[in-house]
């Protein structure tokens, strides 16, 4: 019997074997006609609360999500998003209000 084998053989992709985009590494995606950066923040590096702006909830610690920013801004307005917020951008109302005791993270 022959050692089990642990490195891939060929010329497999990484981001082929993960099956998607790893955590950490940065794409461009399209919204309202501007290319944005899109980065996914794993459980264990979201170490502060954020507010997500597409349902106003907050995103607490340790919870995966993502994060995006305007491709032509210094990264100062980088916003964090739950997942499922960001794929649903596009049919979620632009005018959400929060209440007036809401904390602004």
């Amino acid at each position: 019997m022959s050692p089990r084998r642990n490195r891939p053989r060929g010329g497999e992709n990484l981001s082929a074997r993960v099956g998607g985009p790893r955590y950490g590494l940065e794409r461009t995606e399209e919204w309202r006609g501007e290319e944005w950066y899109v980065r996914q923040i794993g459980g264990g590096a979201a170490a502060k609360h954020y507010r997500c702006p597409g349902c106003d909830q907050e995103i607490p610690p340790g919870v995966p999500h993502v994060v995006a920013w305007p491709q032509h801004s210094d990264g100062d307005d980088r916003r964090h998003w739950h997942k499922a917020c960001w794929n649903a951008r596009d049919r979620r109302s632009a005018r959400l209000q929060r209440s007036r005791n809401a904390p602004r993270y």
